[in-house]
């Protein structure tokens, strides 16, 4: 009988074996400052890998994006490469539009042929306007049936509050985006195209024997920032969206309207460093635990995760947290492997920081039916 009441106990919570923790963990204090003031219309920082957001301020305000737009021209090009469309190789005819178009230039030729590869270059390094004019116009036939494609990408990705109207970024009566829309965009290139991201934190790029350099500044003062992109026009003001890589933490920050060159990249600074020294990126995988089951050929079954999960936490607060898991009542066969059967609770100082799903990670096949009635009758005890 005692027998039977424990196990009924753990197969409803089975606390994971882990570091004892002292028993002043509950007395540990940890102070997270509020978010340094930004002098910008709007800006976020989010952790790449859980995608919570650490600090942000009018998140989802509509901005005129100026040369930000140039992250999507890019993923738009960077995707039909992928799917066999496009090629690095292709030769790019420049069109007189191309030519004309205002704004930083990579100082393409009318009637040249440029290699696609030098054109997508050149727009992200240099932010070249007339590159993404030519690449669009080669892509799509025209610039106007290419923002189709820009468009349709972003709602794919969930930029609810954005519109492209041209590919340069060049201001534009209806083209808008937000800060949180950028940082999913600039997530997506981090994730999507790892064999092109590098291209971002090239600090300088050579075209028609003339030299310009990257204009994200951090790229020379912050070795840990790795890209993406400015972007100016009179209506947005000082846009910069950047990435950084610290401590096996990777952060994304957008800062839409700020007043100057130094002050977006002051501000980018500031919120990086924040994110980086308040908080931390816990990577929880491999969780396998065997529990009890009733009814079954085996007398228990290994439940885990469904995959690797990301959180963002306080730093230092996991090692003092506590995980357990919590069955969804008694388990009894049959199960199949996914089903869902219960959480990983992890909790801090009596809070609870999160529930993870937990699922079945094998099969369990019902038994025999004098097993199962002899499960029964002890059930019953």
């Amino acid at each position: 009988m005692q027998y039977q009441s424990l196990i009924k106990k753990i197969s409803k919570t089975i606390l994971l074996a882990s570091t004892a923790i002292a028993l002043n963990t509950q007395a540990a204090i940890f102070i997270t400052p509020k978010a340094p003031s930004i002098n910008a219309a709007a800006y976020v920082v989010l952790d790449y890998n859980s995608g919570a957001i650490i600090a942000s301020n009018n998140v989802d305000a509509k901005r005129a994006p100026a040369s930000l737009t140039k992250l999507m021209t890019a993923y738009v090009v960077f995707q039909l490469i992928k799917d066999g469309r496009a090629n690095l190789d292709d030769d790019v005819k420049i069109s007189e539009k191309a030519w004309k178009t205002g704004g930083s230039k990579s100082f393409i030729e009318v009637g040249k042929t440029i290699k696609l590869e030098t054109l997508l270059k050149g727009m992200i390094i240099q932010s070249g306007n007339d590159a993404a004019v030519a690449l669009a116009e080669h892509i799509a036939g025209t610039e106007g049936t290419f923002t189709a494609y820009m468009n349709e990408y972003a709602q794919e990705l969930g930029m609810l509050n954005t519109r492209f109207e041209n590919a340069s970024g060049l201001d534009y009566q209806d083209q808008h985006t937000s800060a949180a829309d950028m940082a999913i965009l600039a997530a997506a290139t981090i994730r999507d195209f790892p064999e092109f991201y590098p291209w971002y934190k090239q600090k300088e790029f050579t075209y028609h024997d003339i030299k310009q350099r990257n204009r994200n500044k951090l790229l020379w003062s912050d070795n840990t920032v790795d890209g993406l992109k400015t972007g100016f026009t009179k209506k947005a003001g000082y846009n910069l969206v950047a990435s950084a890589n610290r401590m096996d933490m990777r952060l994304v920050s957008v800062v839409l309207g700020s007043g100057s060159t130094a002050s977006r990249t002051e501000q980018t600074q500031k919120i990086l460093d924040y994110g980086f020294r308040f908080f931390e990126t816990i990577k929880i995988s491999d969780v396998s635990k065997e529990v009890p089951i009733s009814k079954s050929t085996n007398d228990t079954i290994n439940v885990g995760l469904p995959g690797e999960t990301y959180l963002t936490l306080a730093r230092g607060q996991f090692k003092l947290s506590q995980q357990a898991i919590a069955l969804n009542g008694e388990l009894s066969a049959p199960i199949k492997q996914g089903d869902a059967v219960g959480h990983l609770i992890i909790t801090f100082q009596g809070e609870t920081l999160t529930k993870l799903p937990l699922i079945a990670l094998e099969d369990a096949q019902e038994a025999g039916f004098f097993s199962r009635m002899i499960d029964n009758i002890k059930s019953i005890f």
